[in-house]
């Protein structure tokens, strides 16, 4: 190791190789008109696209069908970057544990929103179950938080965003 970067594989990977922006985090949902309801209008995404696409879905993903439709949902002013797919097999899927504590693997999808709009959305739509709240401090003074839960029980977290363009 010389000057703190690792020699080999490691340091090749560490000089051009990392991916510099989370593009999409892929959702696959039993009810696609229930999470459209929360991700688009209780949340606020819009959707970018919404399109079927045949493939080898089982070879790649272990699916039980070839045909998939895929949701993105994502601010229009940013479509290369902090996007949400909702994924619905032809066919459906295989119900996951029942939700709980956080255990290892994926945990969370977060969101920088206006918490009390959103919640206000949600409850509106009769969506996201009990919402528990939080308040962290911050650089700027409390930053309110909560979480709720998506159609699929997927946790959801909502953190305070100041005004666009602040």
């Amino acid at each position: 190791m010389k000057s703190g970067v690792p020699s080999g594989r490691s340091a090749a990977i560490s000089v051009g190789w990392v991916p510099r922006t989370l593009h999409h985090a892929a959702l696959c949902v039993r009810d696609l008109d229930a999470s459209l309801r929360f991700y688009r209008d209780g949340i606020g995404l819009a959707v970018l696209m919404d399109h079927r696409f045949d493939g080898d879905w089982p070879a790649l993903f272990g699916a039980h069908s070839h045909t998939l439709r895929s949701v993105f949902l994502g601010d229009p002013a940013s479509t290369d970057a902090g996007i949400v797919e909702l994924v619905v097999f032809d066919g459906g899927v295989e119900d996951a544990a029942l939700p709980g504590a956080p255990t290892a693997g994926f945990f969370l999808v977060s969101f920088f929103v206006d918490v009390d709009a959103t919640l206000a959305r949600l409850r509106e739509l009769d969506l996201g179950g009990r919402a528990r709240r939080v308040e962290q401090p911050g650089p700027s003074g409390a930053v309110p938080m909560a979480t709720v839960r998506d159609p699929d029980g997927v946790l959801v977290e909502l953190i305070g965003a100041g005004p666009p363009g602040a």
